[in-house]
């Protein structure tokens, strides 16, 4: 007996839809609350441009169940797509609470604007769930953009969080996950990490908030490669217990603190900090904190690299280091979870495949020709890696998704498509366009798609990391034959069963 689960695609237009609609594409739901109202167990709701409140038919707070994926604009960061109202919600931590919306289990929301009109207001209340938050903007919520408590362990990646009222994320309770690469502006407190909370707080940007990031009670979180710059008291503030993980030795914190007013780190505890390899003014610390320099050597061709040590990419960065492949771009240091560019990227694969012109070069008007990556992006574009937009651009600086490095490498070396049943190994397969589910079966059959830190998670509209970009064109330089394999649990065929 072969075991199928049924996705669902419903579709809701604010202005044109109506809810006694069927939620297709042509027949489109007017609320997202009717959405809601039928799903099944994989869900994906495409959200058109409109503002989903009360008076277009929305009953807050609204519920996004595990396997409901709602989505919006990510290209944008939700922008003129914008989801307001507030409701009462009983949270078994907090009381009751007034919310915009709940998002339980393994729930994802992307590419929205999220706004809590209500005095003390929450746009996104998170308590002892795992949802996925990407792309989205967080504003003008009466107290903040984002609350985690319980054993919540959200992963909450590229969003903006811009002018809530108290806070733009607050993360309590037991709460763990990642807080990587959003940006928070013009907050009171950009981020609050409160009771026994030891979330990752990682490639951040923090700035134009009153302070940055301020710790209580016994709060632990970990830091690394923050830019935290021009809050207009302070970076980093700490009370109660609190204790923040700022780098060691052996991996250092990379945080940059710069242009406070009163202080970049402010320990505010009887114990002492240890802060290794943050750039601080020692004049604007405060309280008692040791400052260690950091060892590391920074050349990658020195081996092994401390920024690489015991990364789960060491292995194929090291590699794609040692075939002279990174040298266009990584400037002697890789920085493995920074997010890549789509000039990175066409860089590293001009250098790696030097591709055979498949088109003549396109003329790119934002690449001019003394553009650092000019020459490996012709390359890259005429031997069919990589192309341009419709108004003749290339956008070298804009980051590229995953799926868009899946396609790419698929289409660049003129793989053979295979059947998409092999797509059965992702548990959210349901969120892969339907464009591309041949490529991504054919780099998954072919051993290249390398998913961190579920080897069954996809994740195909998250921004690449280096690390995954280095991963997944090493093993595409496996599949052609150019080199051998590495072993890894996280390639996508290593969790079919």
């Amino acid at each position: 007996m072969v075991n199928s689960t049924l996705v669902v695609t419903l579709y809701v237009n604010p202005m044109t839809g109506n809810d006694s609609n069927t939620g297709s594409r042509l027949s489109p739901f007017r609320s997202l609350t009717r959405a809601l109202k039928v799903t099944k167990i994989l869900t994906i709701i495409h959200l058109e441009s409109g503002t989903y409140n009360a008076a277009s038919g929305e009953v807050f707070p609204l519920l996004l169940s595990g396997g409901v994926t709602v989505v919006g604009n990510e290209a944008n960061k939700g922008a003129g797509i914008v989801i307001s109202g507030s409701g009462e919600f009983q949270s078994p931590s907090f009381g009751i609470q007034n919310i915009t919306l709940l998002l339980v289990d393994n729930a994802s929301l992307l590419g929205v604007t999220v706004t809590n009109p209500s005095a003390r207001g929450t746009g996104i209340w998170i308590e002892s769930a795992a949802p996925s938050l990407s792309n989205n903007t967080l504003s003008n919520c009466g107290r903040e953009g984002v609350f985690t408590t319980g054993t919540a362990k959200p992963a909450i990646l590229d969003n903006i969080f811009v002018q809530n009222t108290a806070s733009g994320l607050v993360m309590a309770g037991h709460s763990q996950g990642e807080v990587r690469r959003n940006v928070f502006q013009r907050n009171p407190l950009g981020i609050a990490i409160s009771d026994f909370a030891v979330p990752t707080i990682a490639n951040n940007k923090l700035s134009e908030n009153r302070t940055a990031i301020a710790l209580s009670r016994n709060a632990q979180p970990v830091l690394r490669q923050n830019l935290i710059a021009n809050n207009t008291q302070g970076g980093l503030l700490v009370n109660g217990n609190a204790v923040p993980d700022l780098g060691n030795t052996e991996d250092p914190g990379d945080n940059i603190f710069r242009d406070h007013s009163e202080f970049d780190l402010y320990n505010a505890t009887t114990q002492k900090l240890v802060s290794v390899g943050n750039q601080l003014n020692p004049a604007l610390v405060k309280g008692l904190v040791e400052l260690l320099p950091t060892n590391r050597v920074d050349a990658l061709t020195q081996s092994p690299s401390p920024e690489l040590d015991g990364h789960w990419a060491e292995a194929f960065i090291q590699a794609l280091v040692s075939m002279d492949l990174t040298h266009a771009f990584a400037n002697g240091s890789y920085q493995p979870d920074k997010p890549m560019t789509r000039a990175q990227y066409a860089a590293l694969v001009a250098i790696a495949f030097n591709p055979f012109p498949k088109i003549p070069s396109p003329d790119f008007t934002d690449v001019p020709k003394d553009f650092w990556a000019y020459s490996a992006i012709q390359i890259a574009a005429s031997g069919g890696f990589v192309g341009g937009f419709s108004d003749r651009t290339f956008r070298p600086d804009q980051s590229v998704q995953r799926l868009q490095v899946i396609v790419s490498l698929v289409n660049g070396l003129g793989l053979p498509a295979v059947d998409s049943n092999v797509l059965k190994v992702y548990s959210d397969r349901h969120t892969i366009p339907d464009y591309a589910r041949t490529a991504v079966a054919t780099a998954t059959q072919r051993g290249i798609v390398v998913n961190y830190p579920d080897p069954k998670v996809l994740a195909p509209l998250r921004l690449a990391t280096r690390a995954e970009v280095a991963a997944m064109v090493y093993q595409a330089l496996v599949a052609i034959g150019r080199t051998s394999a590495i072993k890894s649990v996280y390639m996508g065929l290593h969790s079919r069963s």
